[in-house]
């Protein structure tokens, strides 16, 4: 099989790219921008047939200079849910991927593809229907433009279109993300550096560190899109998360204890790390304030109607996975 993984050098792009490998997939045509080069070290190790930068590839795909590509895993995006350029949004998240999918159409080349949960935006339920969908960016604006395309044109499609709505996604490979990298990680490091992990106040009718989302981890992510590759008779838009929303004082919670536990320290209760000062709280930014998802919880219904009964992790084990990840030499 022969398979083309768009954003590859990024979170989940790598992290697909060695899932594939790890299947016995190794025509892999990696696609990406390496301006920041030290991306780079997300796909060492990795097997790889070739290697396009974004600038070049989809216009040489469109003239079908590949060959025959079975599959297009498209990661690619700019996910900065802070960048308020819309021309430049919508030019890197829906044009670019529109004539990806009209070329994907064209070649009978399968596309699964990265959307996201910003798409519900100030939604309370988060069900793959238009009227949840109610996007609080330009980012997740981007993205339901194009989920709207891929609705229309399913009927018709001559091959297998899968969009992911992922939740918050976590895990490895994801240090080159910056202010847009998980919470996971950003605790991590404070707690590494300051010996404390710090979580927004009251907001939103939520307590302390009580606003709540649905928390993914990226190996299941790369799970259930290698799940789809295994059944293309599976076509649609679906939510990918777990289908269980947790507070960020779990995250802050499993990453302290995980961090803890490497030193040989005993693990201890949220009220207990308060109080030692291990966890404390700041104000809400003003600059998030109407701009920001309190709640989030993926409605797995879609997702489950396909057969795809993949058993999410939750918090306390995913993040202590991803925290060991994290202590080791990479």
């Amino acid at each position: 099989m022969k398979v083309v993984v768009t954003g590859a050098a990024g979170m989940i792009g790598s992290n697909l790219v060695h899932g594939l490998n790890a299947i016995g997939i190794d025509d892999v045509i990696a696609v990406d921008d390496l301006t920041d080069g030290p991306k780079y070290r997300n796909l060492l190790g990795a097997q790889l047939s070739d290697y396009f930068d974004k600038s070049e590839f989809y216009t040489r795909f469109a003239q079908r200079e590949f060959g025959t590509i079975d599959a297009v895993f498209h990661e690619g995006a700019c996910s900065d849910t802070m960048e308020h350029n819309g021309r430049f949004m919508l030019d890197t998240n829906y044009r670019c991927s529109k004539d990806l999918l009209d070329a994907c159409q064209v070649q009978g080349t399968r596309l699964l593809y990265a959307s996201s949960a910003a798409t519900y935006g100030g939604s309370a339920s988060f069900i793959e229907k238009p009227e949840f969908e109610r996007p609080l960016n330009v980012y997740g604006y981007s993205k339901l433009l194009f989920d709207n395309v891929v609705r229309r044109m399913l009927p018709q499609s001559k091959t297998q279109v899968v969009g992911f709505r992922y939740f918050n996604v976590y895990g490895p490979r994801e240090q080159h993300k910056g202010r847009m990298a998980s919470v996971a990680f950003h605790h991590f490091n404070q707690f590494r550096e300051t010996g404390k992990v710090r979580l927004f106040g009251e907001y939103g009718g939520y307590g302390p560190g009580q606003q709540s989302r649905d928390f993914v981890f990226a190996g299941d992510v790369v799970a259930v899109n290698l799940w789809f590759l295994e059944h293309p008779e599976q076509s649609g838009i679906f939510n990918l998360g777990t289908g269980r929303a947790q507070p960020f004082n779990d995250v802050a919670l499993a990453t302290v204890n995980a961090a803890r536990a490497l030193n040989g320290e005993a693990a201890l209760p949220l009220d207990a790390l308060v109080r030692h000062g291990l966890i404390e709280y700041i104000p809400f930014p003003e600059a998030l304030v109407g701009k920001y998802q309190s709640f989030t919880q993926a409605d797995l219904t879609e997702l489950r109607g396909t057969g795809c009964g993949y058993a999410f992790a939750d918090v306390a084990t995913g993040v202590r996975s991803y925290v060991d990840w994290l202590a080791k030499p990479n």
